[in-house]
């Protein structure tokens, strides 16, 4: 039989992560960094109408499009609507008074949007706009919004989160944003974009690797894995200021850092003997103290959503599994995965009912979701090389990284397994992704 760390080793081949003894998991101006294809959908649909917002004249043509088009686009993505096509319809109201329902309930819409865009002094602007449910001719909800003429995608986006919420019960996650790492030539470099891909900003930038990419639960802060002083170090990054700090640069490998739902702490895996262990650390760099011990390799650490466990990969049964460890002190481990023999890379659904992790099964890396509960597992993507899972913070999609064509990219999996989305860049690889929290 294999020793457990050459069993490990092939493990970190298999997810191009570093040093062999060392498991992490791997890797979106206003124009788009990602380009998002909708490969699969509900099997029920919304049909909504999004009319085109009444606008001053002034704006140009891409700021008029801007909001409906940032809407109808969202709401497609998500896979729960069908949005009808409006240009061909002659009565295009531009307030409640003059929309007629009856027209919009023959073309089989159930909700319809109306709004526009005021200017405002000091270069301001103000959008407005309705949500009208077409079967009861009522209005569902109605915004406003004052803002710079650089947020309008923001807001539509914000937009599309109230239609989202209003029509499904369901938080929207549209205004979020992603990081991820793209590896352009013999650079790479950090990203942080909007959730669909559009105004991408680079972080950081380096000839060295950069991995393990987490934001902090106020959306202020991004901890992630360099090597450029020639070693895996963990760092804090601010993305209000662009300051940054060395969160852990102890003797050995310094990986896998990971927020306590508080910010208050992170979780990190260090090497200061044979094999990786977890650590809690203070978010300013103090306090350190070790939460696992074994001779086994324990990596990948995750918390729950109500801070009591580190949910983390280990192989001490002899194949890397998923084990749950109180944040208090725990010297025996629960062991979580029991549904086949490999399961790595674990992460815990913002309700904390589900666990999402990458399962291989022969050759196959594929994203699985598990009810904790019930111990139910059912493998979500249809990719053969699947790395990262990180949930949307509502719950309903997890963004992951795969491989397509020999090039690193990204896809999407709703937690049902039925809405599926590819997400390419066209100028290197990509991979890390880390999707943002939900933020006022």
């Amino acid at each position: 039989m294999a020793s457990t760390k050459s069993v490990m080793g092939k493990f970190y081949d298999r997810l191009h992560l570093f040093l062999g003894a060392l498991m992490l998991c791997l890797p979106f101006g206003s124009q788009a960094a990602l380009t998002i294809e909708i490969v699969g959908g509900a099997a029920q649909q919304i049909p909504v109408a999004i009319l085109p917002f009444n606008q001053p004249a002034g704006l140009s043509i891409k700021e008029q499009d801007a909001i409906a088009n940032v809407v109808s686009a969202d709401l497609r993505r998500s896979g729960l609507f069908r949005v009808l096509e409006t240009r061909g319809v002659a009565n295009q109201p531009k307030s409640i008074a003059e929309v007629r329902y009856p027209e919009w309930a023959a073309l089989q819409a159930q909700a319809l949007t109306i709004g526009s865009i005021e200017t405002l002094p000091n270069n301001r602007l103000k959008v407005t706009f309705r949500l009208l449910d077409v079967l009861k001719q009522t209005q569902l909800v109605g915004m406003e919004y004052n803002i710079a003429p650089s947020q309008l995608r923001m807001t539509a986006h914000k937009i599309a989160d109230v239609i989202y919420e209003k029509l499904t019960g369901e938080q929207g996650a549209f205004a979020t944003r992603v990081t991820y790492v793209s590896k352009v030539g013999s650079r790479y470099t950090l990203q942080v974009a909007d959730v669909d891909g559009f105004n991408p900003q680079t972080v950081v930038s380096s000839a060295e690797p950069i991995i393990s990419p987490k934001w902090s639960p106020d959306g202020t802060k991004i901890a992630y894995v360099s090597f450029e002083r020639k070693k895996p170090i963990v760092y804090v990054q601010s993305l209000v200021t662009g300051q940054r700090y060395v969160l852990a640069n102890f003797k050995g490998n310094n990986s896998a850092p990971a927020w306590s739902p508080d910010g208050k702490r992170l979780a990190i895996v260090l090497t200061h003997g044979a094999n990786s262990q977890i650590y809690i650390i203070n978010a300013d760099g103090t306090g350190l103290r070790q939460l696992t011990r074994s001779n086994a390799i324990d990596t990948e650490p995750v918390w729950s959503p109500d801070g009591q466990y580190i949910y983390f990969t280990s192989d001490r049964g002899g194949s890397p599994q998923i084990y749950r460890a109180a944040v208090g002190g725990d010297n025996n481990p629960q062991r979580v995965t029991f549904d086949g023999s490999y399961n790595v890379c674990p992460r815990i659904s913002p309700d904390g009912k589900s666990l999402a992790f990458i399962r291989r099964d022969g050759d196959v890396m594929r994203v699985a979701l598990q009810d904790l509960a019930s111990g139910q597992v059912q493998v979500l993507s249809e990719t053969s090389m699947d790395e990262s899972p990180s949930f949307a913070p509502n719950g309903r999609m997890l963004l992951y990284a795969t491989k397509m064509n020999g090039k690193g990219t990204l896809a999407a999996v709703s937690a049902d397994g039925r809405v599926k989305q590819r997400l390419s860049e066209s100028a290197g690889d990509v991979r890390e992704p880390a999707w943002g929290p939900l933020v006022n």
